[in-house]
C-alpha cells in the first residue's frame, strides 16, 4: 500500500533551525509575544530578526506576555495542508504544562478533514526538532498518523529525547511563571549559571547551579549521563540565546562522552528567549 502523504507542523517554540523545515517538509505554527505598549511580534526562525530581539529584551524595563497561537490558526494551516494534497497530519507542541498550544491545537483538528494527530511532546525548544526528525522518519516508514504519535509515545517513555539547559538569568524564569518561585533560590546568588531540564511529566526543573560556564556544561552533560548513557549513539540539537561561541564549546564537550552522530546550532526564538533570557545554552539530545 502506498504510504500517506504526510505533514508535519511544530509551534515556533520549537526553535527548528530554518533548513529544517524543508528537509523535514515541516511548517510552523507561530506564538506571538505582546509588549507591554500592546506591540505584538509573531514568532520567528529569522535569525537577523532574533539577534534584534535578543537586544531589544536585553534593554527591556518590562518583559513582553507571550500567547499561544489561536484555534483558527491551527485550523487555516491544516486546510492548507488539506489544499496542498497531503493526506494526514501530525502536530507536536510543547509540553502541554506550559502552555494551552496542544489544545488549541487538539481543538483545532475536530474540525479538519483529513486525519489530524497531536503530540503533546512534553518538552520544548531544540528538542523538538528532533522529534519531528524521528516522525518524518515513521512516516517515511508508511506509518499514519495515528501509529507515528504512538510510537512517539513510546519514545518519549523510554527517554528516547531530553532537554537540558543553563540559563544565565533565572529571574526570566521565575517572572515568566515557568517555573515555581520557590525554587528561585538556585538563582539568588548573582554570577551563577541555573541548570533547568525538562522532567517526563513536562515540567522546567532546575537541577543545579554553577559558577562560571566550564562548570555550568559539566552539570549539564552529568544530567544527561543520568538518562542517556555515557558512550551512546546520540544525536544533538545545540540551542542557545545569543551564546553560539558557548553551545560550540558544550557540542565539544558533549563529543567527549556521546558518539555523536549529527549536531546542529539552532537559536532561540522570541517566545523561548521571553521565558529563559539571553545567554541560555544547552542542548537537546535524541538516544539512537
Amino acid at each position: 500500500m502506498d504510504r500517506l502523504r504526510i505533514k508535519i507542523f511544530v509551534d515556533s517554540t520549537a526553535d527548528m533551525a530554518p533548513e529544517w523545515f524543508e528537509k523535514l517538509d515541516a511548517d510552523m505554527v507561530p506564538l506571538k509575544v505582546i509588549w507591554p505598549d500592546g506591540t505584538e511580534e509573531n514568532d520567528t526562525r529569522d535569525p537577523a530578526d532574533l539577534m534584534k530581539f535578543y537586544e531589544k529584551i536585553s534593554n527591556a524595563s518590562e518583559l513582553p506576555k507571550t500567547s499561544q497561537p489561536t484555534v483558527f490558526e491551527f485550523l487555516q494551516k491544516y486546510r492548507n495542508a488539506e489544499q496542498s494534497g497531503y493526506e494526514g497530519i501530525v502536530v507536536l507542541t510543547l509540553s502541554s504544562k506550559m502552555s494551552g498550544t496542544a489544545n488549541s491545537a487538539a481543538t483545532a483538528a475536530k474540525e479538519a478533514k483529513i486525519p489530524v494527530e497531536i503530540f503533546d511532546t512534553k518538552l520544548a525548544s531544540s528538542v523538538i526538532p528532533l522529534v519531528a526528525r524521528r516522525a518524518r522518519e515513521l512516516a517515511e516508514k508508511g506509518l499514519d498518523p495515528k501509529k507515528i504519535v504512538e510510537q512517539l509515545e513510546k519514545d518519549r517513555k523510554n527517554n528516547k529525547f531530553q532537554a537540558i539547559f543553563y540559563v544565565s538569568d533565572f529571574s526570566f524564569l521565575v517572572k515568566g511563571g515557568r517555573v515555581s518561585k520557590i525554587q528561585g533560590f538556585f538563582g539568588t546568588v548573582l554570577k551563577f549559571k541555573v541548570g533547568v531540564w525538562i522532567n517526563e511529566e513536562g515540567e522546567m526543573i532546575p537541577f543545579g547551579r554553577a559558577r562560571g560556564r566550564s562548570h555550568a556544561y559539566d552539570m549539564l552533560i552529568e544530567q544527561s549521563g543520568k538518562y542517556i548513557p555515557f558512550g551512546s549513539n546520540v544525536m544533538i540539537c545545540m540551542i542557545h540565546a545569543n551564546a553560539e561561541n558557548d553551545a560550540k564549546e558544550l557540542l565539544e564537550r558533549l563529543k567527549e562522552k556521546y558518539k555523536v552522530l549529527d549536531a546542529s546550532f539552532h537559536m532561540t526564538g522570541k517566545v523561548i528567549t521571553t521565558h529563559v533570557g539571553p545567554g541560555m545554552c544547552g542542548f537537546g539530545i535524541e538516544a539512537m
